[in-house]
């Protein structure tokens, strides 16, 4: 099965087309597992592909014993771009999308998206929050943006699993003076550990946000961006979104574990 834009129809008539992207050079940034994420150039513009050339039986195993079904194709990518785009939350714009064989050991999968140009993670961008306040306006846009996809995501029962703030692209190219959230433009991207849970929702939700403010507790939120957050996500006034106190408890248990985990000290909790 092989899915292209009309761009590459015709560029890549009547070719293999598994062939040509193996020989094809660019910047790599991740290479492991039998997957493999790069960028190139092609006709001056620029694409992200990756590519999965199969996975050993034994790592099967391995990921199967210890509950962790790994990602096997392009195809969990493929489907979560779909979902988003009927959700209305902006992602990736593919470009293409293949798979052949059917063994795991030796199934070959790609996808091809367009590069989201002028744009920056929000970990980059609010990097500096802290010591450099960003204006009021622009800030609440964005926390209202983020917990509307949450928010979106999880009422459809689908869980990202990869949910930090590293994930999410933000046009740069705005204007600032546009602080409205309708104006910003904000992309979710990482999408192939993505999935709908029928199973455990609440406990992958839990971790979705857990992730989400571990990942944003060193940029300087205040217990008030903190309780926006939740009012959105909730959908409800705040009196009644905090009721749900055993959900922002767990929530909250979780991003400071992480936050221990991968900092070795205790964060500076506004919760």
């Amino acid at each position: 099965m092989i899915v292209l834009s009309k761009y590459f129809q015709q560029r890549w008539k009547d070719i293999d087309i598994f062939e040509t992207l193996l020989t094809l050079k660019g910047k790599v940034y991740r290479e492991k597992d039998g997957r493999k994420t790069f960028q190139t150039t092609i006709d001056g513009k620029n694409y992200f592909i990756k590519l999965y050339l199969g996975i050993r039986w034994k790592e099967l195993i391995k990921s199967i014993v210890r509950f962790r079904l790994p990602v096997l194709s392009a195809q969990n990518e493929w489907i979560a771009i779909q979902q988003l785009e009927a959700l209305k939350i902006e992602t990736m714009q593919l470009a293409g999308y293949g798979k052949q064989g059917w063994s795991p050991a030796h199934r070959q999968s790609f996808i091809i998206t367009d590069e989201l140009s002028s744009t920056q993670s929000l970990e980059n961008f609010c990097r500096n929050w802290a010591s450099t306040p960003p204006d009021n306006a622009l800030k609440r846009a964005l926390i209202t943006k983020v917990a509307r996809i949450a928010r979106k995501l999880h009422d459809k029962g689908l869980i990202h699993r990869d949910f930090y703030i590293c994930h999410f692209l933000f046009d740069i190219s705005v204007k600032r003076k546009k602080v409205h959230h309708h104006d910003q433009h904000l992309y979710l991207i990482d999408l192939h550990r993505m999935r709908k849970q029928y199973c455990f929702q609440r406990r992958g939700k839990i971790k979705d946000i857990a992730a989400l403010y571990f990942s944003s507790m060193d940029i300087g939120l205040t217990q008030r961006d903190v309780l926006r957050f939740i009012r959105i996500y909730q959908n409800k006034p705040l009196r009644s979104a905090l009721l749900k106190k055993s959900f922002w408890r767990r929530v909250n248990r979780r991003a400071i574990s992480l936050y221990c985990k991968a900092n070795a000290r205790k964060p500076s909790s506004v919760f």
